[in-house]
């Protein structure tokens, strides 16, 4: 159990934060939903009732749609931009070794199966990650769109307004407001992190360089 937890502490620590994080939201979430309910003299919604509820299906997804996008748009971007400097950034007059695939004859004996096989398969793999990352932000953006209308649906009913479809809210300022909002910060974020690995250090991570490294070199290596 300890080599378990030493070899995927990272993962282990972070779902465990992210399920703690769900839950608070979740609970504040269905209290301030109901507390809403009450106010304007609506009925309240039980535990399992509010997870079918718009109010948190668009918050949910909205925050995840922003956080796929940002990752997947880092993968790529980082494929053929540079930051010299930047422990986020390949080196831009070095061939790193994740732009290169060896020979069939130079492979590990335990390379991953695609990679061995060639064709369609490693075209498919060798950008999988983008996929992946992209696949996810697709679902949560069609999700957010979806709880979003639920959502503005009834605060049109409440306020007798006419109801709209989930193509029809995607057109509403309202939903790109919601899209903006989080896609700004979380680009924020992420260049405030290529920009302050440049000048700034954090003994022990692989996400800054060596504490004595110059602030000229790029990578982490």
């Amino acid at each position: 159990m300890r080599e378990f937890f030493r070899n995927n502490g990272l993962s282990i620590v972070l779902f465990g934060l992210f399920f703690l994080s769900m839950v608070g939201q979740y609970l504040t979430g269905y209290h301030e939903y109901n507390d809403d309910q009450q106010t304007h003299g609506e009925p309240e919604v039980g535990y399992v009732e509010y997870l079918g509820e718009g109010h948190f299906i668009e918050a949910t997804f909205e925050n995840w749609e922003s956080e796929f996008l940002q990752m997947g748009m880092y993968v790529v971007l980082t494929i053929f931009l540079f930051q010299k400097g930047s422990s986020e950034s390949k080196d831009p007059v070095r061939t790193e070794r994740g732009d290169v695939i060896p020979e069939k004859s130079l492979l590990a004996e335990d390379a991953p199966a695609p990679v061995k096989r060639g064709g369609l398969y490693l075209k498919l793999y060798q950008n999988s990650l983008s996929i992946a990352l992209f696949t996810l932000f697709f679902i949560s953006f069609v999700l957010h769109a979806y709880g979003g209308a639920k959502e503005y649906n009834e605060e049109q009913s409440a306020h007798g307004q006419p109801t709209v479809s989930t193509v029809e809210f995607m057109k509403t300022s309202n939903f790109w407001f919601q899209s903006f909002q989080n896609w700004q910060s979380e680009f924020l974020s992420i260049g405030a992190m290529v920009l302050l690995s440049v000048y700034l250090r954090q003994k022990g991570s692989p996400e800054s360089k060596p504490v004595d490294a110059p602030h000229s070199e790029t990578g982490t290596s």
